[in-house]
């Protein structure tokens, strides 16, 4: 960690000799995550260039700065990242960056009562916020009025996108719950690889299982592939589903147990949970993602 610091302090340094933010037509902002960027990219429009610092298909529970990324992060005009841990293993690199740069956390906007808790530590708060849409929009809201007070003459062009975006995810949020509702009459169970739906499933009525914990640094043990085999041949579960980011070894031995017990069970997706896919692909934006994810989820427990 010493070396880290280090480092980060020479990327430090020569980033304040630079001039490039001086020499540039547009700011750029720097969001950790994917699925952040694009809603950054919906609120600023063509105003700044905003970069992903992980690329699609990385996990953020277990990814760790580059070179490259300490430098891109000291070099931005605004940092904005999710906050409850999620970019877990750069926590103390946003601590750093707080003393010389703008950032913006997120989770900072969310009324803590909405948050849902697995313990009483800092690190146990569910960071997956996204998948209830409508808690979505309020950190996007809240992150336009950051942006806000971050470069006031925007004020008129990011109210306006705003607007424009919120309006979107309120429709968004109306098409999953029209869905889910049909998917709640089958008594299914939506189970997934990590615990990445439990907002999915809180704000929408849903049950939801997985097999490992919040955090897919968790490794899953005998007992939770057990009893998570057990609950999908005691509730008639027709699929089971992988994830983008996690490998599906793990879930596709709750398939293989359940077989063992006569009761077939297909292994579907993947899910897109911590990322988006690559640009111009369906599950490309946030809202995509959360429309694929839903057609997928639909698919193969309704049908």
């Amino acid at each position: 960690m010493k070396c880290l610091i280090s480092l980060f302090l020479l990327l430090f340094l020569a980033s304040c000799k630079s001039d490039s933010k001086e020499n540039r037509e547009k700011p750029m902002i720097v969001a950790t995550t994917s699925i952040l960027a694009d809603g950054i990219k919906n609120l600023v429009g063509d105003r700044a260039d905003v970069i992903a610092l992980m690329p699609a298909g990385v996990d953020p529970h277990l990814y760790k700065a580059s070179v490259r990324d300490l430098d891109l992060l000291t070099n931005a005009d605004l940092v904005v990242y999710h906050g409850l841990y999620l970019e877990g293993k750069m926590t103390e690199i946003f601590e750093k960056l707080a003393f010389s740069q703008t950032l913006i956390d997120i989770s900072q906007g969310l009324p803590k009562e909405q948050l849902i808790r697995s313990g009483p530590e800092a690190h146990s708060v569910d960071p997956h916020i996204w998948f209830d849409v409508n808690l979505w929009s309020t950190a996007m809201n809240y992150t336009s009025t950051e942006i806000i007070r971050w470069k006031p003459e925007w004020k008129s062009v990011i109210e306006s996108n705003s607007a424009l975006y919120l309006n979107q995810l309120t429709a968004l949020d109306t098409e999953v719950r029209l869905k889910v509702n049909e998917l709640r009459s089958t008594s299914q169970v939506l189970v997934t690889a990590h615990d990445a739906f439990a907002y999915f499933g809180k704000a929408y009525q849903l049950e939801v299982k997985s097999l490992q914990g919040l955090s897919t640094l968790s490794e899953p043990g005998l007992r939770d592939l057990t009893e998570l085999i057990e609950l999908v041949q005691v509730n008639h579960v027709k699929a089971i589903f992988a994830e983008q980011t996690i490998s599906p070894k793990a879930i596709r031995a709750v398939a293989a147990g359940a077989a063992e017990k006569n009761h077939q069970v297909k292994l579907a997706g993947p899910l897109y949970t911590d990322s988006l896919d690559a640009v111009g692909t369906p599950a490309g934006t946030y809202i995509g993602m959360v429309k694929t994810n839903l057609e997928i989820i639909y698919k193969n427990l309704l049908k």
